[in-house]
């Protein structure tokens, strides 16, 4: 079985099942025809970012998080912060300047961030256009903007 069936398995297990050790997942994974080192499943883990946490009843248990959007975004929020170079108002719009060809993936994670004043983003290079949905409050997404640099 291919590395990428396994570890989606694993997923679909953790996400349906209330699992409390890898013990019990290699089990769970046997009864789906896979057969897995303790060893491979421990890696599976850890490159899933498969973490324990603590259920009501004081007990610990697997549960999966977002990888794929958390460890995009985090790479997203990265790039952002390094390659925003400046945050200004220009009339009626909000330019970003940014490194070049970094403003795409900038301007991606802006819209990510879902921020209320965004009419339309478009991006070139180095430069980012924002319209605001309300000008009367283009001022307030310029800090807002700013401080997600920070």
């Amino acid at each position: 079985m291919k590395k990428y069936t396994r570890q989606r398995l694993i997923l679909d297990i953790i996400q349906n099942n209330e699992v409390k050790t890898q013990s019990q997942l290699s089990n769970l994974l046997k009864n789906q025809g896979v057969d897995a080192t303790q060893a491979t499943i421990s890696r599976d883990i850890k490159e899933l970012r498969i973490s324990k946490v603590q259920t009501d009843d004081y007990d610990y248990k697997y549960t999966v998080i977002d990888t794929v959007y958390d460890s995009l975004n985090e790479r997203m929020e990265k790039i952002f912060k390094e390659s925003v170079l400046s945050v200004e108002r220009s009339y009626q719009l909000v330019v970003i300047k940014t490194i070049s060809y970094t403003a795409t993936v900038c301007g991606l994670f802006i819209t990510n961030a879902k921020l209320e004043n965004i009419g339309g983003i478009v991006t070139g290079l180095d430069t980012i256009f924002i319209t605001p949905k309300n000008i009367d409050e283009i001022d307030d997404l310029i800090e807002t903007l700013r401080s997600m640099v920070k």
